[in-house]
């Protein structure tokens, strides 16, 4: 199976093309405000180190957040109108459960958390099993109350831990999500014949931009 998996919840824009067994090409970057106008770029770049095009594809895979809306969006909405213009599964994946897929080595056995910032002062976060099985979340918060529920010093993956020293974590790599890691996790349900994750957006909270309400009325004086 050729799967191309793409991830833009976080800062980091990461794109990856996956045989079924390894991957073959991938690229990260880092860049909070330009998700869209990198990832088309990207995605030719990497099918072209695969030796591949887009017609070869027969999945995508996609990272579905939770994530700020607009950075969130553009890998989201790339990711299914491919999909749906080569007429191949989307197959979407917890960015959180990307992260602690390779977050497991670092955790040495002990369970975890993966907060990525939510910006507004909070973390996205979820728990983890020490083989990196997501056991709860994901969920929304301030780092000092997120802190009150996981404990001191416990183990954190992502961005949060390193953005919000209220969180009193011990900090582990990695900080982003990596598109290799979405890929294995894809690859994986698919050859299991597990019902797939929708392609649908994580969205824990209303987002930061407003449809503006009706114009208040004017009465003549």
């Amino acid at each position: 199976m050729l799967l191309l998996a793409l991830d833009t919840a976080t800062p980091a824009v990461t794109v990856a093309l996956h045989d079924g067994c390894r991957a073959l090409a991938g690229q990260t970057t880092v860049s909070s405000r330009k998700h869209g106008e990198l990832l088309a770029a990207m995605i030719e770049q990497v099918l072209a180190d695969g030796g591949a095009t887009r017609g070869d594809l027969e999945a995508i895979a996609v990272g579905t957040g939770p994530g700020p809306y607009t950075g969130l969006r553009a890998g989201l909405v790339t990711g299914r109108v491919l999909a749906s213009a080569l007429g191949v599964p989307a197959v979407g994946v917890c960015t959180l459960d990307v992260i602690a897929r390779a977050a497991v080595p670092a955790a040495a056995g002990r369970a975890f958390v993966v907060a990525a910032d939510a910006r507004r002062k909070e973390v996205y976060w979820a728990r983890y099993a020490p083989t990196g099985e997501r056991v709860a979340g994901p969920d929304v918060g301030p780092p000092a109350t997120v802190a009150g529920q996981i404990g001191p010093s416990c183990p954190v993956a992502g961005e949060g831990p390193v953005l919000y020293p209220e969180l009193a974590a011990d900090p582990i790599p990695p900080r982003y999500p990596d598109a290799a890691r979405l890929a294995e996790i894809a690859v994986q349900r698919l050859a299991l014949g597990l019902a797939p994750g929708p392609a649908e957006p994580l969205y824990l909270r209303k987002p930061d931009a407003r449809v503006p309400g009706q114009p208040k009325r004017v009465t003549p004086a």
